[in-house]
């Protein structure tokens, strides 16, 4: 049996694979520090509070499993990132144009994610996803 080797994973996809595993690694201390603020908030809070926190964790586990499959070429993984990133930019667009002044975390936010969705679908990272994918198997 022969196997045929891996292609090489293109620049513009490792600096996917690392914005998203950075901003998973954020959530998930965002989460956790919102978790642990849940003791300084009124008792009628708490619970939601602690739901915002423990989501907010465990939606940046989510993108630290993406970032991996991204990194092995899962075209899974491409899709999640880009329907979670088109979420986001629409978030950040809404922030933007409601607040009454200037939001530069928001614009930095939405800025990093339209570069993860466009180097995702750059034709070296389309290349790639294309060249990991398996083989459709012939029917007998």
């Amino acid at each position: 049996m022969t196997e045929t080797a891996r292609p090489k994973r293109p620049v513009v996809v490792t600096i996917v694979v690392v914005l998203v595993a950075i901003g998973g690694a954020l959530s998930i201390v965002s989460g956790l520090l919102l978790l642990l603020s849940r003791y300084r908030v009124t008792d009628d809070l708490v619970l939601t509070v602690s739901l915002l926190g423990a989501g907010t964790a465990l939606f940046g586990l989510l993108n630290i499993a993406v970032a991996a499959g991204i990194a092995r070429g899962s075209s899974l993984a491409r899709m999640l990132a880009t329907m979670f990133g088109v979420l986001e930019i629409i978030v950040h667009v809404t922030t933007i144009g409601s607040t009454d002044g200037f939001d530069a975390s928001a614009a930095i936010d939405l800025a990093l994610n339209v570069l993860v969705v466009a180097l995702l679908w750059l034709p070296p990272g389309s290349r790639y996803f294309r060249a990991v994918a398996p083989a459709p198997v012939a029917a007998p």
